[in-house]
C-alpha cells in the first residue's frame, strides 16, 4: 500500500492537507534536507570560498557559522508546515495579500528555475560521462525528464529520493574525503592559517546565504505531517539534517579547492570522476552526482509548480488542480530549465 501510494500522483497542490491525509515523522525532514545538500553544487560554493581568498581553515569555520545561522532561520519555516498544513510560499498572503503576494512568488519562481539551470548543467556532465557521449544536450534531456517525473509524481517519491541520497551522498563523500586525503598532502595545503576579517565574513555570508535560499521550500515538505508533531523535532531535525548535509559537502568543496585549484574549478564534475579512480568507480560517482542533484532539484521544479499555481489561483480563485495539469505546469518549467541548461553549456 506504501509503495503504491509513493507512486501515485499527489492529489494535493496549494492546498489544506486534511488530518487523515497527514503521515511522516520529523525524521523524514532530516534525511531529505541532508540528501538536498549532500550534492555538487554544495560542493562548489564550499569552493568558492577559497576561490574568493578565504584561508581554508577560516573558511571551514566561516561556513559552518553560515550554516547554523541561516539554518536556523530556514528550520524555522519548516515548523511551520505542521501548523499550517500549507505550502511555504502561499502564507506570503498574509504578509502582502492575495494580489501583492504575485511579486515575491514570481521572483522566486526565477530563483527556482536558476537553480534548476546550473542542476541541471552540471548533472547532465554527469550523464554524459557516464554514457561516454559528448553532446551536452543528451545528459541535460535525461536529467529533465527523471526531475519532472518525480516531481510530478510528488511528496512522497520526494522524500524517497531524499532518503537514497542521504545514504549513497554520505557513502560517496567519504570516499572522496578518503581519496582526497590519500592523492594530496591535505595538512601542508592548509598550513599557516592566517585570519582575515573581511574574507571570513564572505564564508559566513556563503553559506548563510545557501540556506536563506531554502526558505521558500521547507514547508512544503512538512506540510503533511500531523499537526500534533513537535515544533521543536520538526525544526530540531531540519536544521541538523540542512546543515549536516552543507557542511559536509561544503568542507570537502574547500580542501579540493585548496589542493586542486584550476583543474577542480573548470570542470567540477570531470575532476571528482579523476578523483574517484579506477573508471568503474569514477562512473558510480558519476550516478551519485546525478542522484544527489536529483534530490535538489525536484525541490525546485515541485516548489516551482506550487509557486506558479499560487500566482495564478490569485486571479482565478480556485485552489485545486487536475493531474494533467499539474503535469503539464512541471514539464514545461523543466523544459524552459533544459533550454536554458543548453544555451548555458
Amino acid at each position: 500500500m506504501a509503495q503504491s501510494q509513493t507512486l501515485t500522483i499527489e492529489r494535493r497542490s496549494i492546498d489544506v492537507i486534511p488530518a487523515d491525509e497527514r503521515h511522516g515523522s520529523p525524521w523524514h525532514q532530516f534525511t531529505l534536507w541532508c540528501g538536498a545538500n549532500l550534492q555538487i553544487t554544495a560542493i562548489v560554493d564550499g569552493a568558492l570560498a577559497v576561490v574568493f581568498g578565504v584561508h581554508p581553515i577560516w573558511a571551514i569555520v566561516g561556513l559552518l557559522l553560515g550554516n547554523l545561522f541561516g539554518g536556523a532561520v530556514m528550520a524555522l519555516h519548516s515548523a511551520q508546515g505542521p501548523r499550517l498544513g500549507l505550502p511555504q510560499m502561499i502564507s506570503s498572503r498574509a504578509q502582502f495579500g492575495v494580489y501583492g503576494a504575485v511579486v515575491p512568488l514570481v521572483l522566486v519562481v526565477i530563483m527556482y528555475l536558476g537553480f534548476a539551470v546550473t542542476g541541471t548543467v552540471l548533472s547532465g556532465q554527469a550523464i554524459n560521462a557516464f554514457l561516454g557521449v559528448t553532446e551536452p544536450a543528451v545528459g541535460i534531456v535525461v536529467f529533465s525528464a527523471l526531475t519532472a517525473i518525480i516531481a510530478t509524481v510528488g511528496y512522497r517519491l520526494i522524500h524517497v529520493m531524499g532518503r537514497i541520497s542521504t545514504v549513497i551522498g554520505a557513502f560517496s563523500l567519504f570516499y572522496l574525503a578518503y581519496r582526497l586525503f590519500t592523492q594530496h598532502d591535505v595538512a601542508a595545503a592548509v598550513a599557516d592559517s592566517r585570519f582575515d576579517a573581511p574574507a571570513f565574513l564572505l564564508a559566513i555570508a556563503l553559506s548563510a546565504g545557501w540556506q536563506l535560499t531554502f526558505g521558500p521550500y521547507v514547508a512544503d515538505y512538512s506540510r503533511y505531517l500531523p499537526a500534533s508533531t513537535s515544533s521543536r523535532k520538526v525544526f530540531a531535525t531540519t536544521l541538523l539534517g540542512t546543515v549536516v548535509g552543507a557542511q559536509c559537502s561544503m568542507t570537502l568543496g574547500v580542501l579540493i579547492a585548496t589542493v586542486a585549484g584550476e583543474p577542480f574549478l573548470t570542470n567540477q564534475v570531470q575532476f571528482l570522476g579523476e578523483l574517484a579512480g579506477p573508471a568503474v568507480v569514477a562512473a558510480i560517482v558519476y550516478l551519485v552526482i546525478v542522484v544527489g542533484k536529483l534530490a535538489a532539484n525536484c525541490l525546485n521544479a515541485y516548489g516551482g509548480f506550487m509557486c506558479a499555481l499560487t500566482t495564478v489561483t490569485a486571479f482565478t480563485g480556485s485552489i485545486r488542480i487536475s493531474k494533467l495539469a499539474r503535469t503539464l505546469v512541471i514539464v514545461s518549467m523543466m523544459v524552459v530549465a533544459a533550454v536554458i541548461a543548453i544555451i548555458a553549456s
